[in-house]
């Protein structure tokens, strides 16, 4: 989609657009007709066509075929040239989508800056679409368990009002996704939504970072609370943000207004606030490292983002989401998963949650064989794979004792993580380990397994 289509019913005019544009290091196609003009568009689309509005002998004139790109390939770029130009075509020509209108003979010059122009413009729009795209996986959820759709339920309503957020759960649970998603779906979503992390800002840095800062020698140089102006700032680990920063931003709260570092001025700002932390800030405030008045205006809205482990549901999904998206984003292998593998995923630990999720099918991508499905060999890791992956290696403990009370305890730990692996649905559990309902409740009942009421409540070994 690099190329230039040149459409005019004279030969003349044809090639000798097509010889000047291949002077400037364009390649080019020509046509003569309506019929020529769209077998090459449906053939292979070009970056850009040049189209005479009167085509002597066309099933369609220039204004249809402009009409018919439009429909079909909207992100094509069309100048329209005539020479029998006048105000009411142009204006026709432009209200259905063309980029421009040339009247010939045509200055070769302006010609030429119209062309640039329009294919600068359409890479412009190309990039633009790939940047969206790529915001639309930045927030994008991914999941069905229960806890998911609880978590996505309490998103979309918070997302059609302008009430601040404060999302809490370990880290890697997927909280800035979450922030991102009320963004996308609220009225702010055409703004600006900015990410502060105050982790990573040296807290001599804060406020400059934040509030800008105005001097002689720069000028005015917006902080990142002006750049989100209209839109949504993000406030992530907001426990790690200085004292004194603390009192600062609780007055934009108050106010929506501010001082740049150095200057006077006060600059007014529309925001919404979300923010996130993986601390308990309420000890944090009997410590004395966070002030309740701030934490009284962020925490509106509490919201917490389950763990993976409280979603456990979700991993295949998630998993496959970040294959497809590999896939596209590093053109690594589109591997399936095997039902090893799914099983192994869905009974690991994962302390990092789903940003660990992503980093090990990442790794599995990079470092595993191109083609076949990905095995449970294969997610252990380099550590765990010296062995041949048939036996079962006993602790100490176990080994210890007799084969009753080894099997008991066997039978204790690999019943807890299937009901736990399928978010404490006992008929899912009773189904994969292939047992009736009723025989799997009373071998839970002898073993003293006690399962969550609720699905996605872990379940525990009694006394």
């Amino acid at each position: 989609m690099s190329d230039i289509l040149v459409v005019d019913d004279e030969r003349d005019i044809r090639e000798l657009i097509s010889d000047i544009l291949g002077d400037e290091g364009f390649s080019t196609r020509v046509a003569a007709d309506s019929e020529g003009c769209m077998a090459e568009i449906n053939a292979d689309p070009p970056g850009l066509v040049i189209l005479d509005i009167w085509l002597k002998d066309s099933r369609m004139d220039g204004i249809d075929i402009l009409m018919a790109i439009k429909r079909d390939n909207p992100g094509i770029p069309v100048v329209i040239i005539s020479g029998h130009g006048n105000v009411e075509i142009a204006v026709a020509a432009i209200k259905q989508g063309a980029y421009d209108f040339i009247e010939k003979p045509f200055n070769i010059d302006q010609l030429m800056v119209v062309i640039r122009r329009a294919m600068e413009a359409s890479r412009l729009r190309r990039e633009n679409q790939e940047l969206r795209k790529r915001d639309m996986d930045a927030h994008e959820m991914i999941g069905s368990s229960g806890a998911f759709r609880a978590l996505k339920g309490q998103l979309d309503k918070l997302a059609r009002s302008n009430a601040r957020v404060m999302l809490t759960g370990p880290s890697g649970a997927g909280k800035e996704i979450a922030a991102r998603y009320i963004h996308a779906n609220s009225p702010r979503a055409q703004a600006p939504f900015v990410s502060v992390s105050a982790a990573a800002i040296e807290p001599e840095r804060m406020e400059e970072v934040l509030f800008g800062r105005e001097s002689v020698e720069r000028g005015h140089e917006p902080g990142l609370l002006e750049q989100a102006h209209g839109g949504v700032v993000y406030l992530d680990e907001v426990a790690d943000m200085p004292l004194g920063t603390q009192s600062k931003i609780l007055r934009v709260l108050i106010e929506q207004q501010f001082t740049r570092a150095g200057g006077v001025d006060k600059v007014r700002v529309d925001l919404r606030v979300i923010s996130s932390t993986t601390r308990d800030l309420k000890a944090e405030i009997a410590a004395g490292t966070f002030r309740q008045e701030l934490y009284d205006r962020l925490n509106v809205v509490p919201v917490a983002v389950p763990s993976l482990e409280e979603r456990r549901d979700d991993i295949p999904e998630l998993a496959a989401h970040f294959i497809d998206m590999f896939h596209r984003t590093q053109t690594l292998p589109r591997r399936p998963l095997s039902d090893e593998a799914h099983a192994m995923l869905q009974t690991m630990s994962w302390p990092g949650n789903v940003r660990q999720l992503r980093n090990v099918i990442e790794r599995v991508l990079i470092l595993g064989e191109n083609g076949g499905a990905i095995t449970a060999r294969e997610l252990q890791g380099d550590a765990e794979a010296g062995g041949d992956g048939t036996g079962i290696v006993l602790s100490g403990a176990v080994a210890t004792l007799p084969l009753r009370e080894a099997r008991e305890l066997f039978e204790r730990e690999y019943l807890l993580t299937q009901i736990n692996r399928f978010g404490g649905n006992i008929s899912r559990t009773a189904q994969f380990v292939g047992m009736e309902r009723s025989a799997l409740h009373r071998k839970l009942k002898s073993l003293g397994v006690v399962t969550g009421a609720l699905a996605g409540r872990p379940a525990e070994a009694g006394e």
